[in-house]
């Protein structure tokens, strides 16, 4: 995916959803911050949003642009409507987002995920291609591993989540001497 995919899926998502604004908070929200990311940063042919004032839509979204929808076919990415509330995001997440507007509408806005405040909700969600993202970010600096640490401490979650997070955060930074 690219940057002007994600405006298009911001741009269709605020039409099918009749919002005007958007959370977008999964791996692709990276582009919100980092427009020419790393190709392996942007593998995820999925844009993970929700509508900020109307969420009640997100079924909508998943209907009309969601995984093996026409849109899907068409575009070779697909749009996927969830609640924000899936993931842990640190507290004051969105003081931070990035502001994406899309070219040709630029009354639709996705609100993108600041990258550390990513890759902690990805750390605690633990998945391998959650933590194989969150090294990249490592090794490609474009993110702090002391910021990260900070970031963690600021999710509402199991401590055993954190925990978890914390270790594997604290023994990568050990590996690639950060």
């Amino acid at each position: 995916m690219n940057r002007e995919q994600l405006e298009h899926a911001i741009r269709a998502a605020c039409d099918v959803s009749g919002d005007r604004e958007l959370f977008v908070f999964g791996s692709q929200a990276i582009l919100g911050q980092f427009p020419d990311a790393d190709e392996q940063l942007r593998r995820s042919i999925e844009v993970d949003l929700s509508p900020k004032n109307k969420p009640e839509t997100i079924d909508r979204i998943d209907g009309a642009l969601g995984e093996n929808s026409v849109f899907h076919q068409t575009h070779g990415f697909y749009v996927h409507g969830v609640s924000v509330e899936t993931a842990a995001l640190p507290e004051g997440w969105k003081g931070r987002t990035n502001k994406v507007q899309d070219y040709m509408d630029e009354q639709k806005v996705g609100w993108c995920v600041e990258a550390h405040d990513l890759a902690a909700s990805k750390l605690i969600a633990f998945r391998e291609k959650d933590t194989s993202f969150v090294r990249r970010l490592i090794l490609g600096d474009l993110i702090n591993v002391e910021e990260l640490f900070s970031r963690l401490q600021l999710i509402n979650t199991d401590k055993e989540l954190e925990e978890r997070a914390r270790n594997w955060l604290k023994r990568i930074a050990e590996e690639l001497d950060r």
